[in-house]
């Protein structure tokens, strides 16, 4: 009796668990065309989502407050504007702060949304339909574009910095990084074989330091009259 209980326990934890690993290392089932997920690229993806849209959303919405207040009063200083470096004022008055006809911003309150609720799905385990995920390729391919437009602007053209701005920038990188890696690895993309995804957070880490290393490139003399 007492060797059957014990292997009835061992049964029940090794179907639940994997031979008692843990559920989180299990590949999904297939989402794509012969594809896996593994389960850590999962809760990364899903936490990196969630996290990158609320950080992305509360800076959108800060901006979104700034910009009204800016334009309700020309002489109105912003939170962020310390000095003629850091200057959300000299960013908000550009022309590339409205790239589209309306502040720039208000893209990232429609988007952000979105993006937290994939994150909290993706945790949650739900099975998307890989015609979603194309479409969050497609919505993220377009947000780092523009990102790294906005980045050559703001270093190159404007010349000042937005604390806020350097936070959807931060957050928009990794939100395509891992989008793409998901959709790699459950063979989701278009003429893209799936393949497990390892080592993902070195070429994130690299994307990210380069972008810093253009930020202090370029205001050298600021950064360093600070030390």
């Amino acid at each position: 009796m007492s060797g059957i209980g014990n292997d009835s326990v061992g049964s029940r934890a090794g179907g639940v668990d994997g031979a008692g690993s843990d559920p989180a290392d299990e590949p999904e089932a297939a989402e794509g065309p012969g594809g896996h997920v593994d389960g850590r690229l999962r809760t990364v993806t899903g936490w990196v989502l969630t996290i990158g849209g609320l950080l992305g959303l509360a800076a959108a919405f800060v901006l979104t407050l700034e910009k009204l207040a800016l334009l309700e009063n020309p002489d109105y200083r912003p939170s962020c504007t310390l000095d003629a470096t850091v200057s959300c004022t000299s960013v908000m008055q550009s022309d590339q702060a409205a790239a589209f006809g309306f502040p720039n911003p208000l893209l990232g309150l429609a988007a952000f949304p979105v993006v937290v609720t994939v994150g909290v799905a993706v945790l949650a385990r739900a099975r998307l339909p890989r015609w979603f995920w194309l479409g969050m390729q497609a919505g993220t391919l377009f947000g780092v574009g523009f990102v790294h437009w906005l980045i050559t602007q703001s270093l190159y053209e404007i010349g000042a910095l937005c604390p806020y701005c350097l936070v959807v920038w931060a957050v928009t990188i990794p939100v395509f990084w891992y989008t793409t890696a998901h959709n790699v690895a459950a063979g989701h993309l278009p003429g893209v074989t799936a393949r497990p995804v390892r080592h993902h957070v070195w070429g994130l880490a690299l994307w990210l330091a380069l972008v810093l290393f253009l930020v202090v490139q370029r205001f050298w003399d600021y950064f360093s009259g600070m030390l």
